[in-house]
């Protein structure tokens, strides 16, 4: 149990600042306070600890010789207090940490960016260390400790890892400006077929949704040209190869004012749900958290 002659940061503050102003006045101004408040406090001390802290002299408080001990401890207290201070401001900003991340392309391209200027703002100086996945890579990232989570466009059974929800995506079709469909409001999967398509795997997540609605109407289609990455489908599109069928995030940063690529969607549902994996053995910690929440607020907004 602590004793009742402990003193508190409030009465090691108020001491410092009359022994650095020499004046109960200037003590009140440094600690933004009332004089008479001071003033009470070094009486209550004194009184409770039976020893004079102040010699008043021609006005002025000097400390007395008989608490000289008192002082330099007091300094000692002071520094170490600012030390901490100062040690959990640079933790606050993520001074000296590092967080690492994996992520599908289709989050990483332009949603977990969008992520990262949230995330900066609340932690200035915290490194970061992104890593492109493909799905499958993503239980040896987790599992082998290569990173604390991992932004997946499915989920999957894993015992030992946990998928929480990130935002709601739908896929949408890509084309050249100059292609037939690029004016159009809204395209249907037996309009697309018309046309060469690019990039639709079915064992990728986003292309098994396209391709199960193809095979549902029995609607025959020519992938013309495969690529994994959607980065590389719309340097594709981009020079009229053909058509794409994408992900909402991927395109996100399609705007309107694209004048290469246009972003049409599509009359099918598509919608699917993307998921932050991570160890079910592991708690996070509050950058992980924070980032979490950057990353899904970014996805949410971009389907407003």
């Amino acid at each position: 149990m602590a004793s009742d002659k402990s003193l508190t940061l409030h009465q090691i503050e108020a001491i410092r600042a009359v022994m650095v102003a020499g004046s109960i006045g200037g003590a009140a101004r440094i600690l933004h306070v009332a004089q008479p408040g001071v003033s009470r406090t070094i009486k209550h001390v004194e009184s409770q600890l039976g020893i004079s802290l102040f010699n008043r002299e021609n006005g002025r408080f000097v400390p007395a010789p008989e608490a000289a001990d008192v002082f330099v401890q007091l300094h000692a207290v002071h520094k170490k207090l600012g030390d901490l201070d100062y040690a959990v401001n640079q933790l606050r900003r993520g001074r000296d940490v590092e967080l690492s991340i994996g992520s599908v392309p289709s989050i990483a391209h332009a949603m977990i960016p969008r992520a990262i200027i949230r995330f900066k703002q609340r932690f200035p100086d915290i490194r970061l260390n992104i890593e492109l996945l493909k799905i499958e890579e993503a239980p040896d990232y987790l599992m082998l400790r290569k990173g604390e989570l991992v932004c997946m466009s499915h989920r999957f059974d894993h015992p030992a890892i946990e998928f929480r929800p990130l935002a709601s995506g739908r896929l949408v079709c890509i084309a050249a400006r100059g292609h037939p469909l690029a004016g159009r409001v809204s395209v249907s999967a037996r309009e697309m077929a018309d046309y060469p398509l690019i990039g639709i795997d079915p064992k990728d997540p986003y292309g098994a949704i396209m391709a199960s609605i193809f095979d549902a109407t029995q609607i025959q289609y020519d992938i013309n040209i495969r690529a994994r990455f959607g980065s590389t489908v719309i340097g594709l599109v981009r020079q009229d190869l053909g058509i794409a069928v994408l992900d909402s995030f991927t395109v996100a940063d399609l705007g309107a004012d694209d004048g290469h690529i246009a972003v049409i969607p599509i009359e099918e549902k598509t919608d699917f749900e993307t998921y932050v994996a991570i160890r079910r053995d592991v708690e996070l910690s509050g950058f992980e958290d924070h980032f979490i929440v950057a990353l899904r607020d970014a996805m949410q907004a971009s389907n407003a």
